[in-house]
């Protein structure tokens, strides 16, 4: 497998993932440099996408690393099996051996917890890591981060040092909850994702949802536009905007009008006050969508 340009971005499209050049560029010079990569932009524009597609391109496993407040390095790279240890010191008491041949069994890879970062750097195969909403992880556990993905190392101390056989593609997403250390965004490819255009999100439309006109796709996407334009909470992510076309498919639309725009709005906007805000201003987004 030669990585080019051309295999990124064809890989891509056979998967079914619609992007801009931009994106591709940064994608194949993550795989080609080997540096992690960073995407951040608001939820719902398919940053989480990128890396399920790369692994798809690649043929590979997705190994994911979901972040949260208080994640820590048990959850993320190890644990030792407590129970299945406690079991094996019982029955080494049972037939009195002693510490050092106890410890020599218990503290081995047989009672070792892989967690997602051990997993991608001990694994046999070059895997694609994704390390999702890391900004809603601690700072401290960022920290922690920076040293496993600066030397793609582990070091445990009963088994010694962990060293990756394949590099994986690290791939780390960022909702902007807060703002990430100029150390880590150093480390890393930086891209931002914004939600697409028109024109790019009837594209989007068009291959996932086929049963609609191309008329009726391109409706629904400058309408979706408008809804990001508002003041309202959260904007709907591409994923809504599917859901919306499916659901517009199975009431047997053939094209936006206001009664059905506001029985359905709750599958585009998760939040009451926006659907307030919305259903004000049906009328003008369905004339700026003709």
């Amino acid at each position: 497998m030669e990585l080019t340009p051309e295999f990124v971005h064809d890989g891509l499209r056979r998967c079914h993932y619609i992007t801009t050049p931009k994106v591709e560029t940064a994608i194949y010079l993550a795989l080609v440099l080997e540096k992690p990569l960073l995407i951040e932009g608001p939820a719902g524009v398919g940053k989480t996408e990128v890396a399920k597609v790369m692994a798809e391109v690649l043929h590979t496993e997705l190994v994911r690393l979901q972040c949260y407040e208080g994640l820590d390095e048990a959850r993320a790279l190890y644990e030792w099996n407590y129970q299945k240890q406690l079991l094996r010191i019982q029955a080494d008491t049972v037939q009195e051996r002693g510490w050092d041949e106890v410890s020599s069994h218990i503290f081995s890879h047989e009672y070792l917890l892989e967690r997602p970062l051990l997993h991608a750097i001990s694994t046999p195969r070059k895997v694609v890591l994704l390390i999702d909403e890391i900004d809603k992880a601690d700072e401290e556990f960022e920290a922690f981060l920076l040293e496993v993905l600066s030397d793609f190392q582990v070091s445990i101390p009963e088994l010694g040092t962990i060293k990756a056989i394949h590099r994986p593609v690290v791939i780390l997403t960022s909702n902007r909850a807060r703002e990430l250390s100029e150390a880590l965004k150093r480390r890393c490819l930086h891209l931002y994702i914004d939600f697409p255009g028109v024109e790019e999100e009837t594209r989007i439309i068009a291959l996932k949802v086929p049963e609609l006109d191309e008329k009726f796709q391109r409706q629904i996407a400058r309408f979706v536009n408008g809804l990001r334009k508002l003041d309202i909470k959260k904007a709907p992510s591409i994923a809504e905007t599917l859901d919306w076309a499916r659901a517009l498919v199975a009431l047997g639309m053939k094209e936006l009008d206001s009664p059905t725009v506001k029985r359905t709005l709750n599958l585009v906007l998760k939040y009451e006050d926006d659907i307030r805000k919305a259903d004000g201003r049906v009328a003008d987004l369905l004339r700026a969508s003709q």
